[in-house]
C-alpha cells in the first residue's frame, strides 16, 4: 500500500478522486471545489490518493503540522470497503510518529457507531472536549462532531491548539 500526493487538479487522478469525495460525504462536510484546488499546493496540506499496487482504492486528506496530523477527510472506495485498507492506510499515518487526529459524527446511529468502532479497532480514543467543526459552506452552521486521537486522548492544550489551527489555518477563506 502506498500514498500518492497530488498537488495541483491537472493530475490525471483529480477528477476521479473528487468522484469518491463527492460520493462519500454530505455535502455540508466539502470543501467547495475553488477551495479544495486552492489548497491542494499549501505545503501542510495532503491530498493523497491511497494505492494497493495500481489499484486506486481510496483518498486521505490531511493537514501535518510539525506537532500533529490532521485527517480532515479518509474514504475508502465502496467496493474496496472491508478489505483492510482503511486500517492499512491509518497505520501507514501511524508511522509518521505524530498525534492523529480526526472528526467523526456522534455515534447517534448505527453507520455512525460502527465507524466510531473502527477507529477504536485502530487505536484512536474519543476526547471529552466539546467539538463544533466550522461550516465549509457561509449558508451552514458548525455541526458537532467528536474528536478521536491517536495514540491516546490529547490535553486540553493540544485540543486548543488543534481548535485554533483547523479555525485558523485549515478554515481559512474557505468562502469565496
Amino acid at each position: 500500500m502506498n500514498f500518492d500526493r497530488i498537488t495541483d487538479a491537472p493530475h490525471p487522478m483529480y477528477q476521479k478522486a473528487l468522484e469518491l469525495y463527492r460520493i462519500s460525504f454530505p455535502q455540508h462536510e466539502q470543501r467547495e471545489a475553488f477551495s479544495q484546488e486552492r489548497i491542494l499546493s499549501d505545503g501542510e496540506y495532503h491530498f493523497d490518493l491511497i494505492y494497493d499496487g495500481a489499484d486506486f482504492v481510496g483518498l486521505i486528506l490531511y493537514w501535518e503540522t510539525g506537532d500533529f496530523l490532521y485527517i480532515e477527510h479518509f474514504c475508502i472506495r465502496p467496493e474496496a470497503r472491508n478489505h483492510g485498507y482503511g486500517e492499512a492506510a491509518l497505520n501507514l499515518m501511524k508511522e509518521k510518529k505524530k498525534t492523529l487526529i480526526l472528526e467523526i459524527d456522534p455515534p447517534a446511529d448505527p453507520v455512525a457507531e460502527r465507524r466510531k468502532g473502527f477507529y477504536e479497532r485502530c487505536g484512536f480514543v474519543e476526547n471529552p472536549y466539546p467539538h463544533v467543526h466550522p461550516p465549509y459552506h457561509p449558508e451552514n452552521a458548525g455541526h458537532a462532531l467528536v474528536v478521536m486521537t491517536y495514540p491516546g486522548v490529547i490535553s486540553e492544550e493540544e485540543y486548543h491548539n488543534f481548535a485554533e489551527h483547523l479555525g485558523r489555518r485549515v478554515m481559512f477563506e474557505v468562502f469565496r
